[in-house]
């Protein structure tokens, strides 16, 4: 009579361990494709929102009011995570109105916020304090997430400097502007500093109106 042959336990084992192993090994590998499709989809996204900021920030300096036409008023503040600025609003068949947008970094969010449009210097003034301290109550667009600073840099004499003053003065005048009025900046750089990223992602922006 013939004996049987067949697999041994010891093969048994051996060979569940084999399909263990290469399970575990196959579990990994997927896990890791799937954390950098992820990881990609999370910086595709973020990108995109942060060229869309940039975009706005764009058409906002393409905007910008002279200091001519806002008799030497302020028209430029940059200072620790924020930026404020005056800018030409145009609705059809309207003229030209003045708003203030002000960006702003609070808790790792970069909003913008646009005040009223008006043609009334005297209510300028008030819309540009209200920005600038923070009092405006007019709710602000979220641009993007996850950014955790911001630097802006005007083009001035050949060179970048901080934008952390206004350039002109800050008391408005009623007569002439002197002759002698220092030119305005020719460019605006900003850098938005994201989380998660060694490095800043900065876009320079001409100056319009000036």
């Amino acid at each position: 009579m013939k004996r049987r042959s067949g697999f041994t336990l010891v093969e048994l084992l051996v060979a569940i361990s084999i399909l263990a192993i290469v399970a575990v090994l196959g579990w990994r590998g997927l896990d890791g494709i799937v954390r950098a499709r992820i990881a990609l989809t999370e910086q595709m996204e973020t990108t995109r929102g942060m060229q869309l900021a940039f975009a706005q920030m764009q058409n906002d300096c393409e905007h910008l009011t002279g200091q001519r036409l806002l008799r030497n008023r302020p028209y430029l503040l940059a200072g620790a995570d924020r930026m404020t600025l005056v800018r030409n609003s145009y609705t059809e068949n309207e003229p030209a109105r003045l708003q203030v947008i002000a960006y702003r970094i609070r808790e790792g969010v970069l909003t913008r916020r646009e005040s009223a449009a008006t043609r009334d210097l005297v209510e300028l003034d008030v819309l540009w304090k209200a920005a600038i301290s923070d009092a405006d109550t007019t709710p602000a667009v979220t641009l993007q997430s996850g950014v955790s600073a911001m630097v802006v840099q005007v083009w001035e004499n050949n060179g970048w400097r901080l934008a952390n003053a206004p350039k002109v003065q800050a008391t408005p005048t009623q007569g002439p502007l002197p002759a002698d009025l220092a030119p305005p900046p020719a460019g605006l750089q900003v850098a938005l500093q994201v989380q998660g990223q060694a490095a800043p992602m900065s876009k320079a922006f001409l100056l319009g109106g000036l």
